[in-house]
């Protein structure tokens, strides 16, 4: 990742230049809670595509937290790249970059293995008994959860959508706060949110927005996505375009770290004491309590910050091959955890077996088809969002030169 910006000018010390590794060790890392939030989902008390028999409240108060902050960080990391990326061209080229990595994925997901999702689905919730190859034509029947099949959103796929959507609609503004007048503008909110306690001033978009965004409004107020309306990722894809501006502001994160880590105790403390009756939408409750959760999420989200800034300062070889990696483990492993579980929760063995046999197993089988068939062929690594393999250059032999002989 190319240079930071103080105050509105470019840092010329030799650690402008270093790459961020914090960013590509908590992509990673990230990923990984994600993968285990899902095997989770099997256990959980909400529905899912595929359930254990026995469910846990427990895995109720588990998801929630880390839903509190999986998605925000992911989408806070989403910003930061933003602003890297459009060093290394135009618009237009950033536009292709996001429908090569994102749409094109999205796509080759939606009408490939996430039927295999829907279908089993349809088997263990909505009575379906044939084979996969027998509901393969129902699939594309219909819209998912509009009365069909067909998941034109990609199921868990849906936040590479919005990831594309959120790119397009704030483009003007980045290149306007990255290469036009607004540098300047740039530059003061990053001093701002550097000064002692602004950070978590970060909180405020969230809690007004949770007061009016209305709960039964499919897309901009639905929490059926990832446990938060759409427009709540907003402040978190904007923020990690500013933090990534501005090393003082990545500094007060990082020296803030612990007063994040007391907020998250904080704030989590006061959800439990709240804990009761569905909050009512519109009611002072509400607002308070997803304020909350809001608090809770941001708090989190600085402080596994700070610790990566504090903490993974460092490349590795792991880390470029996994970095790599994300994207595609990201694309297969709900279908995977999905399809393994469906044959695991049907054991009799103890369900504590069962997490472990699934996640374990799905980890496996995603690395395994990552590594021996999405990653050695150029077309997969096309439909998977990756870039191509180089090609090695030819040798050219060098000319042989004639050696006059002796006379």
């Amino acid at each position: 990742m190319q240079s930071q910006m103080v105050s509105g000018q470019a840092e010329t010390s030799p650690r402008a230049s270093t790459r961020l590794y914090y960013l590509d060790w908590l992509r990673v890392l990230t990923i990984l809670a994600v993968f285990i939030f899902h095997t989770g989902r099997l256990f959980d008390t909400d529905g899912w595509h595929v359930k254990n028999l026995a469910t846990y409240a427990g895995m109720d108060i588990w998801g929630d937290f880390l839903t509190s902050w999986i998605l925000p960080l992911f989408f806070l990391i989403s910003g930061a790249s933003i602003f890297f990326s459009l060093r290394k061209g135009g618009a237009v080229q950033f536009v292709k970059d996001k429908v090569l990595r994102l749409l094109v994925p999205l796509a080759f997901g939606s009408v490939t293995h996430i039927s295999l999702q829907v279908y089993l689905e349809a088997r263990t919730q909505r009575g379906f008994s044939g084979g996969f190859f027998e509901f393969l034509p129902h699939y594309f029947q219909g819209l998912y959860g509009m009365g069909g099949n067909f998941a034109w959103m990609g199921l868990h796929l849906w936040y590479l959508e919005v990831l594309f959507v959120f790119s397009l609609v704030f483009l003007p503004l980045f290149l306007w706060l990255k290469t036009g007048s607004g540098r300047g503008v740039l530059a003061w909110l990053g001093d701002f949110l550097a000064r002692p306690g602004a950070a978590y001033l970060l909180v405020l978009p969230g809690a007004l927005l949770v007061s009016v965004l209305n709960p039964r409004s499919l897309f901009f107020g639905s929490r059926d996505w990832g446990n938060w309306a759409l427009p709540m990722y907003i402040p978190y894809f904007l923020a990690g375009f500013v933090v990534v501006s501005h090393a003082g502001l990545q500094q007060r994160i990082r020296r803030q770290r612990w007063w994040s880590v007391a907020g998250v105790g904080v704030a989590f403390i006061a959800l439990v004491v709240l804990a009761g009756d569905e909050p009512v939408f519109g009611t002072p409750f509400y607002t308070l309590t997803f304020s909350l959760y809001g608090l809770l999420s941001w708090c989190c989200v600085l402080a596994i910050l700070g610790f990566g800034i504090e903490h993974l300062t460092f490349g590795t070889p792991f880390l470029r091959y996994a970095n790599e990696a994300v994207l595609p483990f990201y694309i297969m492993h709900q279908t995977v955890i999905i399809s393994v579980g469906y044959f695991v929760v049907q054991w009799a063995i103890p369900d504590l077996a069962k997490f472990v046999i699934i996640a374990v197993l799905s980890f496996a089988i995603i690395m395994l088809l990552y590594e021996f068939l999405v990653r050695r062929f150029n077309l997969l690594r096309f439909l998977f969002g990756m870039r191509p393999l180089r090609r090695a250059a030819p040798l050219v032999a060098a000319p042989v030169q004639a050696v006059p002989e002796k006379t």
